[in-house]
């Protein structure tokens, strides 16, 4: 410990809420203690100064599928907290699936959080789910820690995670309407799904075949439900990964009519496009799906001005053997991407050619993310919140390597990404969990588990 026990972190751009400007970051127990002018420097504190690149506040990414325990294999705690750390991402939001037991009961939340004890390189919440028969478990899920509630309307892959209709949904936003708890939702109707054209082993490998699969119509139909629920309760809903940008008019004119709703989109979205996805890369495979070129620039108009809130990753990874790589197979692989290390550069590269500032990123990746998540302490470079920070070199160009990154499994759709914007260092509560391609080996001891707004017992 210095003298001081101040820690001064400070760069010539320093990303803070509403301008970005030289900074000294004064960090004391983990938390920002003063922001100060740049050759503010208190005698006796140590100090890191970080010449040519931005200081950021660290990402909050609210969309993350770490399946631990028992599905581990497909990704676990200590892999994706580490690629986390990676990338730039200094808080992550798990969802309720893909882990068995799915996180729908507080004995299952209990279960994950004795999971993740020890194994944490970044700080980790963790939403609750919402199936057909356990709304009367809403209440207890609320205040045993979880942030909010994550829900299905199409079936979500796994059998221990199955999907809501319209009745199950009353029941639901019911409950959360007197909890003030969030709903997340995948927005896809069962009804707008296709049976493939073509299901020989030839129509499987085309990924125009799969695409038709799951159109547009099935986010509209999907989200045209959600805005009259939320309407008639009240309730905040959070419409996650939009992919389809023919949704935006009716979610605008919801949201200009003062209706709870909030929208995601995801870098993979934001990046590639259904024109360039060759036919067998099933890697590239997600649902809803990439879409084409129009609906990506769309997406990103949106963002501009203001119709979706933020970005989350979606990270949904799976053993290989999953992806069905030799076959090819676009209708029966596992529909999911590993990106959550490579979102910041990700969105940074594409969000820089469209004239965006890495305030803008911000916004989008840390602060409104936060918000959603009700975590206070995290999302922006401000007097009273953690430490949470990352080194950005703006200007880096590099190439992704799949067989370099933390993510327990390297298949991704990335590999070979020409990308601009790269993670230099990383600090959670002022500690440093990466800095110049390593890992800090001792990382797994600085992330803590979060608990939601509405925690009153740990279980």
């Amino acid at each position: 410990m210095n003298a001081s026990g101040t820690t001064v972190f400070r760069a010539e751009q320093v990303v803070l809420p509403g301008e970005t400007r030289a900074a000294s970051v004064h960090v004391s127990n983990g938390v920002i203690a003063k922001i100060s002018d740049y050759d503010d420097l208190p005698a006796g504190a140590a100090v890191e100064t970080f010449k040519g690149a931005v200081l950021m506040p660290g990402v909050v990414d609210s969309h993350v599928h770490i399946n631990e325990p028992w599905r581990t294999e497909w990704e676990g705690f200590e892999s994706a907290t580490r690629a986390a750390a990676a990338g730039g991402v200094t808080t992550l939001v798990e969802m309720p699936l893909n882990a068995i037991p799915a996180t729908t009961t507080v004995e299952a939340l209990r279960a994950k959080l004795k999971a993740a004890e020890g194994k944490l390189s970044v700080d980790v919440g963790f939403w609750g789910g919402v199936v057909p028969g356990n709304s009367t478990e809403l209440g207890a899920l609320w205040r045993a820690g979880a942030c909010g509630f994550k829900a299905f309307l199409s079936p979500s892959g796994v059998d221990e995670f199955e999907h809501i209709n319209e009745p199950d949904l009353r029941l639901a936003l019911a409950e959360l309407a007197a909890l003030g708890a969030p709903l997340l939702v995948h927005a896809e109707l069962p009804s707008g799904l296709r049976a493939a054209a073509d299901a020989s082993a030839a129509g499987c490998r085309r990924y125009s075949n799969y695409l038709a699969t799951r159109p547009p119509e099935a986010e509209q139909a999907a989200i045209d439900l959600l805005i009259r629920l939320a309407t008639e309760f009240s309730t905040p809903i959070h419409i996650v990964h939009l992919a389809a940008a023919s949704a935006l008019p009716a979610i605008e004119r919801a949201r200009s009519a003062g209706v709870r709703l909030t929208v995601e989109t995801c870098p993979h979205y934001l990046h590639f496009t259904a024109e360039d996805i060759a036919d067998a890369r099933t890697e590239y495979k997600c649902a809803p799906p990439i879409r084409e070129r129009a609906h990506r620039e769309a997406l990103w108009a949106a963002l501009k001005r203001g119709a979706i809130d933020l970005i989350a990753s979606d990270h949904s990874p799976c053993p290989p053997a999953m992806k069905l790589a030799e076959r090819g197979d676009f209708l029966n692989a596992w529909g999911g991407i590993a990106s959550l290390q490579l979102g910041l550069s990700v969105v940074w590269s594409e969000a820089q050619t469209r004239g965006h500032t890495l305030s803008d990123v911000a916004r989008w990746m840390c602060e409104a993310p936060a918000l959603l998540a009700g975590l206070p302490t995290k999302g922006a470079i401000a007097v009273g919140r953690d430490a949470d920070l990352v080194v950005f070199d703006p200007t880096a160009t590099w190439e992704v390597d799949g067989n370099v990154l933390q993510h327990r499994h390297k298949v991704t759709p990335y590999h070979g990404t020409k990308l601009t914007g790269q993670v230099r260092s990383t600090f959670v509560r002022g500690r440093c969990v990466f800095r110049d391609g390593a890992i800090d080996q001792d990382s797994g001891s600085s992330g803590r588990i979060l608990l939601g707004r509405g925690t009153t017992t740990r279980g």
